[in-house]
């Protein structure tokens, strides 16, 4: 019986089972996950467990209790390709036929001195939690400040905006305007919103060092309360450490068969892997899609197709709070409560449909 492990239990290990389970054609092959948490994470959410406008046990889903799946909760601390092996925290080797590689990513903090150290993040359930304790313990009328101006760090400035009223809240980023990937109407309109909630944006910025309760940026000396980091991305540790190709952030180079150039039982899906679209939850579900598909046709000895066709995404939907959004679908962009109380719908969608 061959064995498909799969390391990580986000956005694309999820999508993975789930088509695994549906699969009617697969036989003789033995599926086990292993995630360091007992659940699976909305990932996507975290800004406003961090803000606090949503508990944690809101952002969980329960992994699928069927016989065909074995579930291990422990950390993997090492991959050896050559051997097939994925060593455990807990002393334990697993060995693979098949491997899919679906970690996820790493705050990139671009060098700057202190960073690491003194700023919070919301890469990870943990993490998120542990940033929402810091700011609802900010004193009155304090100053929170946040490096990066992305969707992550303008959806989290908005939350907290909503949760906390009485904060002054600064929100850096190098480029000359917010949300630099996003068309011009979006990047206006979240500004203006912004503005009118007294939510400050410094462009330009360049931040040269972090200390406790305290920023630098272009080496001048500001006083707060706590910072947030959302300036950037890297991939797992544990990936980076990889001898195989590499992008600049450590995501790993596949072929169009998402699988590693030398490596053809290793797959790898979501912020592990390069690509020519964003990182983001829907590009993770649809890469595990068609990998499982392409394991389904290896494992029943048919060839893989000449040509794989292109990812086709549907869009990016952001929130400004609980009232107000933006997005676009397809080539259309929109502003206000229409993209927001779709949001909301993807989202319940989402757990409706992986088991919560």
């Amino acid at each position: 019986m061959k064995k498909l492990v799969i390391l990580g239990g986000g956005y694309g290990g999820l999508r993975a089972i789930h088509k695994l389970l549906d699969e009617k054609n697969i036989k003789e092959v033995s599926v086990l996950l292993i995630e360091k948490e007992p659940y699976h994470s909305l990932k996507t959410e975290f800004y406003a467990l961090a803000a606090g406008t949503v508990s944690d046990q809101e952002l969980r889903i329960q992994f699928p209790n069927d016989i065909r799946l074995e579930l291990m909760f422990e950390t993997v601390t090492g991959i050896d390709l050559e051997s097939q092996e994925v060593s455990l925290s807990n002393g334990e080797a697993v060995f693979y036929d098949d491997l899919i590689i679906g970690l996820g990513c790493e705050d990139k903090y671009h060098g700057v001195p202190g960073a690491d150290e003194h700023t919070l993040s919301i890469q990870s359930m943990r993490r998120a939690r542990k940033t929402y304790q810091v700011l609802q313990g900010v004193r009155p009328n304090g100053r929170v400040t946040i490096v990066g101006a992305g969707l992550s760090g303008v959806e989290l400035a908005s939350e907290l905006r909503e949760s906390r009223p009485d904060l002054e809240i600064i929100l850096f980023d190098r480029g000359e305007t917010i949300l630099s990937m996003f068309p011009k109407k979006l990047i206006n309109y979240v500004t203006e919103w912004f503005d009118n909630n007294e939510v400050q944006i410094v462009n330009h910025a360049n931040i040269t060092k972090v200390e406790r309760n305290k920023i630098f940026n272009h080496d001048e000396p500001l006083e707060t309360d706590a910072v947030i980091w959302t300036a950037g991305i890297q991939a797992n540790k544990l990936v980076r450490e990889l001898d195989v190709p590499q992008d600049a952030i450590g995501r790993l180079k596949v072929t169009e068969y998402h699988h590693l150039p030398d490596y053809n039982n290793v797959f790898v899906v979501g912020d592990c892997a390069t690509s020519e679209h964003a990182p983001s939850a829907q590009l993770a579900e649809a890469q595990a899609e068609r990998v499982v598909s392409l394991l389904a046709k290896k494992w029943n000895g048919e060839p893989y197709p000449e040509e794989m066709p292109k990812i086709k995404l549907k869009g990016v939907l952001g929130s400004l709070g609980k009232k107000h959004g933006f997005g676009y679908m397809g080539e259309r962009p929109m502003t206000g409560r229409v993209p927001r109380v779709l949001k909301s719908g993807v989202l319940w969608m989402y757990k409706h449909h992986s088991g919560s």
